[in-house]
């Protein structure tokens, strides 16, 4: 089993905005477009989206997979986004393999496509939609513990050159974002960021501690404050879990007037 790993945690923004201008998601425009120059062109990527929810790990396995649009309220244009990548059927089955030997009842979906947390962050990373692509949900229990689990399953890949994308939202408190916020708000915002920042990269913590940490998440503060519902976290307990070290990049920005972050693992380079 290769030792070599490159995993991404990106906060994907509100829906279409990023692709569309928006000034509260310039920042994120800039970080990606920063990360992709310091990592090499994957072969493929897995996503692992916040949108997806599934009863058992479940992963897309069509060979040309049509874009979802799932979001309402946008204009005519959001909805008429492509991004035409291929889909993966033999990573899919390879992946479904490593879940199912770790004690997952993984599934393939042969028909689903792709949501807006694989097709928006990765139209503005590469743009030429010429990298096969496999989306893989999240388990509708929601356990931290499962999702860590879910990413170590994923060594089994053993292929440096795959990356692992958990593509969600550091901060995900939806109200929050569609009001100017107290100075208490902003300071709630701020340490939580602050717990997630020293928790993926602080090389001083034990990988048991580390762990720990993010089975624990809720404890950490002001965690129900910015994720009232954790989906929009659990993609990065998957890259950790794929990882199991500490984070070799970490990019602080705003995105959408919240403080937010995102974390790369690249033990390869």
């Amino acid at each position: 089993m290769s030792n070599l790993r490159r995993a991404l945690f990106l906060s994907h923004g509100g829906g279409p905005l990023p692709l569309l201008g928006d000034p509260a998601h310039s920042e994120m425009v800039d970080c990606l477009n920063t990360i992709i120059t310091t990592i090499e062109q994957p072969s493929a990527i897995i996503v692992v989206s916040a949108h997806w929810e599934a009863p058992y790990p479940t992963i897309t396995s069509g060979s040309n997979p049509a874009l979802i649009y799932d979001y309402n309220g946008f204009p005519k244009e959001s909805y008429e986004i492509q991004y035409p990548c291929p889909g993966a059927p033999e990573l899919a089955n390879t992946i479904a393999e490593c879940l199912n030997q770790a004690g997952f009842s993984a599934h393939l979906n042969g028909t689903r496509g792709f949501d807006h947390g694989l097709f928006v962050p990765l139209k503005m990373m590469y743009p030429a939609a010429d990298i096969p692509c496999v989306q893989v949900s999240l388990i509708k229990s929601l356990d931290p513990a499962e999702h860590i689990q879910l990413g170590r399953a994923l060594q089994g890949l053993a292929d440096p050159s795959v990356l692992v994308i958990g593509s969600g939202f550091s901060f995900h408190n939806m109200q929050a974002f569609f009001r100017s916020g107290t100075n208490d708000e902003k300071a709630m915002n701020q340490a939580f960021e602050d717990w997630l920042l020293d928790t993926c990269s602080n090389p001083d913590l034990t990988e048991e501690d580390r762990h720990q940490r993010f089975i624990h998440w809720d404890s950490a503060p002001f965690a129900r404050y910015c994720h009232p519902r954790e989906e929009h976290l659990l993609p990065l307990h998957v890259c950790y879990g794929f990882a199991e070290s500490p984070c070799t990049k970490t990019y602080e920005l705003n995105i959408l007037n919240q403080r937010a972050s995102m974390y790369l693992w690249d033990t390869g380079s």
